[in-house]
């Protein structure tokens, strides 16, 4: 149903469009943990409906709790997402991207 919440774990390996890192899929992962860029490529969590795929550029880091948030924008279609940062994930390049959006 499109515009529901519901996620589908999709293990992929990709290759980032932006960066170039190969990166290794667990089925959770939804950007590249080397620059925190990612595809428009979901409707919902997984589910790859999405037919913009324009490159989602991080814009903004912020801590929520004990979470890191990275705010992304579609540098095709303009639409905002948001996605929680995990251990895998790079810390410098997050910390340069709050810096910037200060």
């Amino acid at each position: 149903m499109i515009g529901s919440k519901k996620f589908t774990r999709k293990v992929e390996d990709f290759i980032c469009e932006h960066c170039k890192a190969e990166v290794k899929g667990n089925g959770y992962t939804n950007h590249c943990p080397k620059c925190l860029w990612s595809k428009h490529v979901d409707m919902n969590p997984g589910d790859r409906a999405e037919q913009c795929g324009g490159l989602m550029k991080p814009i903004k880091v912020v801590k929520e709790g004990k979470d890191y948030i990275v705010e992304q924008v579609c540098e095709k279609c303009k639409i905002h997402r948001r996605k929680r940062l995990v251990k895998e994930d790079d810390f410098g390049v997050a910390a340069e991207i709050q810096r910037k959006s200060l």
